[in-house]
Formats: C-alpha cells, sequence, structure tokens
C-alpha cells in the first residue's frame, strides 16, 4: 500500500464504516507493511507545570476556570525533571515527554529552564518531546538546538466541532503552531480525544486533517475521553472499546508508518481490549502512574502486558527518525 496525503473524506468515512473485524484485519496488515508488529513504543509523560491555565478547553482539568481537585504547581526544577525522566528510562520508556499548562510559550526564564530539562533529556539519549502550548517559528527553533526530538500539539477533534470544545484559540492556530515545528525539522505529534459528544463525522474529520498533511505526524496520539469532575465534560459517558479500534485502525491505514499512540483512557481497559487496538495498528504506549493529571496503569502492569503478548519495547530514534537524530547539535 502506498503512502497518500491525497485522502478525501468520502474514503475514509468508508475506513471508518468498515465491518469492524474487516477493518481490524485491513489495519493489521498495513500495519505489519509498514512497522514491527511485536515492537511498541513506552513513553512516559510528566507535568513540568500543572493547572492554572487561562485556556477553557472543556475535557482539561488544568483550566483556571473550573473548580476540579488539581492543585497548581509552577514549573519543576531541572533537577527533578531529569531525575523523573532518568527512572522513566530505568522503566523502559525511549521517550520523555514534557508537559506545562501554557496557553503559549513565552521567551522567559521559565522557557529557558524548559530548554536546560531538554538539553538534559537528550544528553540521556531518550527521544525528549515537550507539549507547551502555541509556539513560534523562534521558538521552535530554539527547542530544535536544544535537542528537541519531537513536540505534541493536539488538534483535539475536527475544525468543525473544535468550537463547542474550546474558544480560547483557533484551529488555525493549532495548525500555525504545527507548521512552525515542522519547519524547525522537529518531528511532529499530533491527534485527538473522543468522546467528548463529537460526532462520527468530526472523527473523521479530525484524521482527515492529519492524513491529508504534507507530511504526516510521525507520533498521533489517540485518547479516549477520561471525564473529570469539575470539567464541563463531567457527565460524559466512557467511549466503548470498539470506537477507539475504529480510530486506531483508521490512523493506521491512512497513516501507515506513524506511530499511532493509544493514550488517555487506556486504564480502563483490560489485557483483551489492548490487544486489539495493538492488532489495529497501535504500536505506543504512555507507561507511567499518570498521564499529567488523570491515571494511567501502573509500570508492573505494563511489564506484564508486554509479557502476556510478547511485546518488546522499541528503541529511540529508531529507523529513519535515527538520521534526523544525528543532525541535533550535541551540547
Amino acid at each position: 500500500m502506498e503512502i497518500r496525503n491525497d485522502w478525501t473524506r468520502e474514503e475514509i468515512t468508508e475506513i471508518y464504516n468498515m465491518p469492524i473485524m474487516e477493518l481490524i484485519y485491513k489495519a493489521a496488515t498495513v500495519h505489519r507493511e509498514y512497522n514491527d508488529p511485536s515492537e511498541v513504543q513506552v513513553c512516559t509523560l510528566l507535568s513540568v507545570k500543572t493547572g492554572g491555565c487561562p485556556e477553557d478547553c472543556a475535557y482539561c482539568p488544568q483550566a483556571a476556570r473550573y473548580h476540579t481537585d488539581v492543585k497548581v504547581h509552577k514549573l519543576m526544577e531541572v533537577g527533578e525533571v531529569l531525575e523523573a525522566a532518568n527512572n522513566a528510562k530505568i522503566n523502559g520508556s525511549t521517550r520523555f515527554c514534557m508537559g506545562a499548562a501554557w496557553r503559549e510559550v513565552r521567551d522567559n526564564k521559565d522557557f529557558d529552564k524548559v530548554l536546560e530539562m531538554v538539553k538534559g533529556v537528550n544528553s540521556m539519549g531518550m527521544e525528549v518531546c515537550c507539549t507547551l502550548g502555541m509556539l513560534s517559528e523562534e521558538q521552535a527553533n530554539k527547542l530544535k538546538d536544544a535537542g528537541l526530538y519531537a513536540y505534541n500539539h493536539n488538534l483535539d477533534t475536527s475544525d468543525e466541532f473544535y468550537e463547542e470544545i474550546i474558544s480560547t484559540r483557533t484551529y488555525d492556530d493549532r495548525l500555525d503552531t504545527l507548521g512552525n515545528v515542522r519547519k524547525a525539522n522537529i518531528s511532529v505529534c499530533s491527534g485527538g480525544i473522543i468522546g467528548m459528544g463529537e460526532d462520527h463525522k468530526d472523527r473523521v474529520g479530525m484524521i482527515h486533517t492529519l492524513a491529508t498533511m504534507t507530511e504526516h505526524p510521525e507520533s498521533v496520539p489517540v485518547n479516549a475521553l477520561v471525564p473529570v469532575e469539575g470539567t464541563p465534560l463531567e457527565e460524559q459517558p466512557r467511549v466503548s472499546v470498539w470506537e477507539m479500534l475504529r480510530m486506531i485502525a483508521t490512523a493506521r491505514i491512512t497513516m501507515p508508518k506513524a506511530m499511532v499512540r493509544l493514550s488517555a483512557g487506556r486504564v480502563r481497559m483490560n489485557t483483551e481490549e489492548q490487544a486489539l487496538c495493538f492488532m489495529a495498528g497501535a504500536n505506543s504506549i504512555f507507561a507511567g502512574d499518570k498521564l499529567l493529571t488523570t491515571p494511567n496503569p501502573e509500570v508492573n502492569e505494563d511489564k506484564e502486558l508486554f509479557q502476556t503478548l510478547n511485546l518488546k519495547p522499541r528503541e529511540s530514534f529508531k529507523g529513519a527518525a535515527a538520521v534526523k537524530f544525528e543532525q541535533i547539535p550535541q551540547h
């Protein structure tokens, strides 16, 4: 199967709506063509600055305007973050992602601190990723020079449904940030969340936006909403595993080389459900007991999961990405 960037919404809708067993089979076939199905990348996500965000993302407990149990924490110290990264590496993670609850990156001491964190994690030989909100081209270049490997900035949903979820920035703002990341030659990580009250056509719309980019994102996280008390989406029903499978399989078929990340919502899945997700083309998970502020399976559970399913952790900077890594100036 060739890699395409000219998918139509109709084609993606047809894939998304295939009979589920047929869809999983097709996705598994594409997955095997481009990836080693026995490999899953283990990533760790750390909230380096928590809560107090001025945005109004309806799903997020870190928005200052919602009354949730999230405790506001200022930016962590560089040493604490590097210690956490080292522990993650010992536990088998090959990618370390740092998240800060900011609307956008500002050029100040906090950003300088984040650049130090990036340098430190990069020197450990891990893929270092950040998610810090909106970024200018100049800031993206600074992160690249510090050794940043990937930047996460999710589209969340379709362009049409976006304003139902967020009013404090536009869909184009998100796309501009992804453009700045791409221009800086940083690996792009962008996906979304299902279960926020969107329609199936919104899920197709989000995949269409990602799959028709000039270059597909190297990484596509698929999140199931974890409703948090105090947020506008606290009453949303749980997304079924079949809906997650449709998203994962459709992402895998339309973006064959991307790492499709089984992200938030995994804590509610049993081994069998996760196995189906890996079969449908998911080849990355987040490990550790928390995803920013929502629960995640513990490290030992994941080790057991890997043993049961005969999966092995994917090494850092695998394949073509290794070439990009060598271009990063080592400080």
